[in-house]
């Protein structure tokens, strides 16, 4: 299974064995090592690899995952 964790005021941590990142035109990058992080800052000079660079950068963004929807209501029966 693959996880992609978002993390508070940070990167993506992509975990998994399975993991294969690919440009928008097919091409795969090579994955330095498991798991690994994807920048979300925009700053990184390792792009698209996170290097750390929204400790420094003023990056924040601490949204959290919402919480479990709610089932809609089944249609009422004639």
């Amino acid at each position: 299974m693959i996880t992609i964790k978002v993390r508070q005021n940070g990167s993506l941590l992509v975990e998994g064995d399975e993991v294969k990142l690919v440009d928008w035109n097919g091409a795969e990058y090579i994955v330095p090592k498991h798991p690994f992080a994807l920048c979300r800052c925009g700053q990184s000079k390792e792009k698209p690899f996170c290097d750390g660079s929204h400790k420094t950068c003023g990056f924040t963004a601490d949204e959290a995952a919402p919480g479990p929807k709610k089932m809609p209501e089944p249609p009422p029966t004639a």
